[in-house]
């Protein structure tokens, strides 16, 4: 009996790693078996070509390494993940919330590419993942739908204004700025949940956005 996998996404400062939290907690108290994972898995040293990447060993900009390059540093990382931390868990009939997951790589990745191949590169990353690598398919992918103003304060908040720590993906507002166009394409191809996080020019509360995304989750786990 396999589980069920839920994802939690959206771009840098979003709020993911809160509300992937939220949600767990939530759950638990209504007497479900979750497990919670977050990718990049940074215990993990299936994570460090991910991590090198991020860092900017491989080029000071994201579209330094190109998008199926990248990708694979990613799935790796989910492999071992789900090889070594949650397979038997979810093939049990656990759930699993995931902050990140495939889907990612489809918003970081998408927005290096020309739109017109944004389909092509889908279908091989969906492919790779859930077929190749035979990593499980997602069940229900909630997106975090923020402004990249917006995130960026929070992030700038995060690291105290200390703005050499972010990676390179969120200290490129331009990159982000395409990602988050293909998190739109993909969350409409796909059928995502998206909520909204933000007016524009300040975010919304956490409790509000928490109790969007868990009241979500118990609409699809009812069905």
């Amino acid at each position: 009996m396999s589980g069920r996998l839920v994802i939690i996404e959206g771009l840098d400062g979003s709020g993911k790693a809160t509300q992937s939290k939220l949600l767990v907690e939530a759950l638990i108290a209504q007497g479900k078996v979750v497990k919670a994972v977050s990718f990049p898995n940074y215990e993990s040293k299936a994570s460090l070509p991910a991590q090198m990447y991020l860092n900017g060993e491989f080029g000071t900009h994201p579209e330094d390494v190109n998008a199926y390059a990248a990708s694979t540093f990613y799935a790796v990382d989910r492999y071992a993940s789900y090889k070594t931390g949650w397979q038997t868990f979810y093939e049990n009939g656990g759930i699993v919330i995931a902050d990140r997951y495939t889907v990612s790589n489809a918003v970081h990745q998408c927005g290096k590419l020309p739109k017109e191949q944004w389909d092509e590169y889908l279908e091989w990353l969906f492919d790779f993942e859930y077929e190749k690598l035979a990593i499980p398919t997602p069940n229900l992918v909630i997106y975090l739908d923020m402004s990249i103003d917006v995130s960026q304060k929070l992030m700038s908040k995060r690291y105290a204004g200390q703005e050499g720590k972010k990676d390179i993906h969120e200290k490129d507002k331009e990159h982000l700025a395409k990602s988050r166009t293909g998190a739109h394409y993909c969350a409409e191809k796909y059928g995502w949940k998206v909520i909204s996080c933000d007016d524009g020019s300040e975010p919304y509360s956490i409790e509000s956005i928490s109790e969007e995304v868990v009241n979500t989750v118990q609409e699809y786990l009812k069905a």
